[in-house]
């Protein structure tokens, strides 16, 4: 059975050269589908729920052809690969609507550290307890897609150390999310939340993985993997999504994988292994040394994702979507994309010249999958 799955993509605009400059009011008062951040310099788009890949390629990119010919009569603009204000202005904060209380908290309680790019993706399953196990499973490999996903290596025109200085900065709330035993634990953690203020809403929940749906906490339908980097490239992206259909597919059908039954840890151990495994997978991505959550042996994370992958080939091929898992293969022989910006920057490109080298490689792809995959959507 095909999953539905959708993105929530947040992307930053500025100039060729890659300055980051605020637009969002201006986009979302005059696009459809557009979505203001609390900081105006990105700007997000969400896509429909499909199960099939070729559709959602087109949905990734119909809305950003659209921003792009709008960013054109703006000025020259464009969109800016990349999870962090990688070239500057990160002391500053450029707020998009300043009359939004809750944008008020998010200013002052966390500053630009939540001024990020990412994607979100959504993936149905509409039964709440086994959706409850699959969170328990995915938050546990959750960075194995920080590893593959990885494009945040700068931060105002300076490495950082992080591959993914989005997520070794992020900061994750409530500071202590439990492994979710079932929904009613779940609904009872979150009212217990509410009630005391470390949540100021149902969507206060930046965790790597959690559960979404209509009414949250009590109607729930799908999973939110919430880790991932800005993925610029749709291919890659669909591989990324791909892999973790894939994975949710084999979960769905053995109710045996299970964090709470498999595991030599308690749920309070894989707790600190799993924050443990996120903080070596933002500095480290795909050569990062994680503890695996079963048997707690030592793994890196290519070689786990290469197992990963070797379990759930068949079923993406029974599926008929292993051609789009297939692209896995290439991120773990070429690196993700803060990899390849690392290996730029060390033999003497600096961090301008690296994205502005992306901006544009960025440009080129989306023409070329529009023209030769989405020609329909060609002006």
């Amino acid at each position: 059975m095909a999953l539905l799955k959708g993105f929530e993509i947040e992307m930053y605009t500025g100039t060729p050269q890659g300055e980051i400059v605020g637009l969002s009011d201006k986009i979302v008062g005059s696009l459809d589908g557009f979505m203001r951040e609390p900081d105006s310099r990105n700007v997000e788009y969400i896509t429909n729920p499909s199960s099939n890949y070729e559709n959602l390629l087109c949905a990734l990119l119909r809305p950003r052809r659209e921003l792009r010919n709008y960013l054109q009569r703006l000025g020259n603009y464009t969109l800016i690969p990349g999870s962090t204000l990688s070239l500057g202005d990160s002391d500053r904060f450029f707020r998009s609507d300043p009359t939004n209380p809750y944008h008020d908290y998010i200013e002052t309680t966390y500053g630009t550290k939540v001024v990020t790019a990412s994607v979100h993706i959504n993936i149905g399953i509409s039964d709440p307890e086994v959706l409850m196990r699959a969170c328990r499973v995915i938050r546990t490999e959750a960075p194995l897609f920080l590893a593959l996903s990885a494009s945040s290596p700068f931060l105002d025109g300076k490495t950082t150390g992080y591959h993914s200085t989005r997520w070794g900065i992020f900061p994750q709330t409530p500071v202590h999310v439990p492994l979710f035993a079932s929904h009613a634990h779940h609904i009872e953690w979150v009212e217990n939340q509410l009630a005391a203020g470390t949540m100021q809403n149902v969507r206060h929940l930046w965790s790597s993985v959690r559960p979404n749906g209509d009414r949250r906490p009590y109607n729930l339908n799908r999973l939110e993997l919430r880790i991932c980097d800005l993925v610029t490239d749709p291919i890659a992206l669909l591989a990324i999504t791909a892999f973790l259909e894939a994975r949710l597919l084999q979960i769905i059908e053995n109710p045996s994988i299970d964090p709470l039954i498999q595991s030599i840890f308690s749920p309070e151990e894989l707790v600190t292994l799993i924050a443990s495994n996120e903080a070596a997978a933002a500095s480290s991505s795909l050569d990062a040394q994680l503890t695996h959550w079963q048997d707690g042996k030592r793994i890196l994370a290519r070689d786990w994702i290469t197992e990963l992958y070797q379990d759930v080939w068949a079923i993406a091929k029974q599926q008929g979507f292993s051609c789009f898992l297939s692209p896995v293969h290439k991120i773990l022989r070429e690196g993700n994309e803060a990899q390849q910006w690392l290996q730029l920057h060390k033999v003497g490109f600096d961090s301008q010249c690296v994205i502005t080298q992306a901006i544009a490689v960025t440009q080129e792809r989306e023409l070329e999958l529009e023209n030769n995959l989405c020609s329909s959507l060609v002006v």
